[in-house]
């Protein structure tokens, strides 16, 4: 009997593990820590990003995706393998180990795809299926791609931004932009550096993105503690940070996620313009989730913007419909072929 088949968000801040009949059994950071001296893994995901910031010179902590792609192929493989295990437990012979789907940027090239399938394949998948995270954030979140109608999508990951428009189950008008969810980050860390001669972390700079970030004006200022070290005397130094400086620190960025979001609709054929204006644009991934956005999107463009259920996990449950459909569709095909030789 053949392992159940395998949906995987590759993503650039986290790795989703979605299995057939199952759900999603796994989510943690895509962080691995090597020890630089032996050239050997000391540990991936959770623990790993517990270390960022924090190894002594012989251990470093990395991403070893960016921007939504492979940047270190021989960690992406090893972190894959990991994951894979740790989800269907010990490792198979090829006859039993899984199909697995994986996600992809919309812009991605040639070579890029191919590196994650081959990846893929060697850490332990018996088959690959390559899917543009668009389609992938449009299952997840519960949208029938195959109808003659037009659905809007705005993925925002931790590498990239995907806008696309959907109709008969392929992408007709598609936008992909660099900033996401770790750009958030650096400009946060640039702003604490510039405004308060204060040096922040990966960590701390997250942590203010998720409890005080905005898009849009809050009704009523939050503001949050941070630590970090003080540039002019290099002692460590507690500022107290509010949500308007937050969205003053993230304003280049929204303003570039809502031009890539202009640029998509500018080249919207008409008809399936009309259905987006009637439907809305539904935002997936981490980046939607952050405050006054999707106001900010309506406001703009004059369109409902709708952030779907379980944002985060959009791609990855979109990633395991999409093979559990795709593998059906084998298997009639396989019968059709069968009854026709038979």
């Amino acid at each position: 009997m053949l392992s159940a088949d395998i949906g995987i968000d590759l993503g650039t801040a986290n790795v989703l593990v979605y299995v057939k009949n199952e759900g999603i059994v796994l989510q943690e950071p895509s962080v691995v820590a090597v020890n630089k001296d032996l050239n050997k893994i000391v540990s991936v995901g959770e623990d790993a990003r517990k270390m960022l910031g924090r190894t002594p010179g012989n251990i470093v902590a990395l991403r070893p995706l960016r921007e939504g792609v492979i940047s270190d192929y021989d960690v992406t493989e090893k972190m894959l393998k990991y994951f894979i295990q740790k989800s269907i437990g010990k490792p198979l012979p090829f006859a039993l180990r899984p199909r697995i789907a994986v996600c992809v940027p919309s812009n991605v090239t040639e070579v890029e795809r191919r590196a994650v399938e081959d990846a893929t394949k060697q850490a332990g998948a018996r088959q690959v299926l390559i899917i543009e995270e668009p389609i992938a954030a449009a299952i997840g979140a519960g949208i029938d791609i195959g109808r003659a109608c037009g659905s809007m999508i705005v993925d925002i990951g931790g590498g990239t931004t995907d806008v696309a428009v959907i109709s008969l189950g392929s992408i007709v008008v598609s936008a992909s932009s660099d900033v996401a969810g770790d750009d958030f980050d650096e400009s946060i860390i640039r702003y604490m550096r510039k405004r308060h001669n204060v040096l922040i972390g990966e960590r701390t700079a997250e942590d203010l993105k998720i409890n005080i970030g905005a898009a849009y004006q809050t009704a009523l200022p939050v503001s949050m503690e941070a630590r970090g070290r003080n540039l002019l005397n290099g002692l460590p130094k507690t500022i107290t940070v509010t949500s308007d400086e937050i969205m003053e620190a993230l304003a280049e960025n929204v303003e570039t996620i809502m031009t890539t979001i202009h640029s998509v609709l500018e080249n919207t054929p008409p008809e399936l313009a009309a259905d987006i204006a009637d439907r809305g644009i539904v935002m997936t991934g981490g980046g939607s989730l952050l405050y006054g956005l999707d106001k900010l999107i309506q406001r703009q463009t004059g369109i409902n913007a709708l952030i779907a259920d379980d944002a985060m996990s959009c791609v990855a449950i979109g990633t395991g419909k999409y093979i559990e459909f795709a593998t059906s569709r084998f298997k009639r095909y396989e019968r059709g072929l069968q009854e026709v030789f038979s």
